[in-house]
């Protein structure tokens, strides 16, 4: 009947394993959304999704407009940055710990079932 060939990734089979794995997916787990590339601008995307965010961007906006500037550009910049800031932390933080949790997880040692 059916039958499997089991390669093992050490010392000379290591080529052939290399060969062989580019045909199939792995099993790796990730449940990170962010890498250290896309951090920024996916967070910043994300982040303004929110409408809060947006109305104090549209305030940051206007105040720079002279006519309707009420008071101080880097004081109405202020409190979106600080929020944006806080937030990127939190979501920052919390992607790394995912990290680490899935690498601890990949990284276990399995038992296969054969008769």
């Amino acid at each position: 009947g059916k039958h499997r060939i089991v390669i093992p990734c050490l010392g000379h089979f290591k080529e052939e394993y290399e060969k062989v794995s580019k045909l199939y997916m792995n099993n790796k787990i990730r449940t990170t959304k962010y890498t250290l590339l896309n951090f920024l601008p996916r967070n910043l995307f994300e982040q303004f999704h929110r409408f809060a965010n947006l109305y104090f961007l549209f305030l940051v906006v206007l105040n720079w407009v002279p006519l309707v500037e009420a008071f101080q550009k880097e004081i109405t910049m202020l409190p979106l940055v600080v929020v944006l800031t806080i937030i990127a932390v939190k979501d920052g933080l919390e992607d790394y710990s995912k990290y680490k949790m899935d690498k601890q997880i990949n990284n276990l040692l399995t038992k296969v079932y054969s008769r």
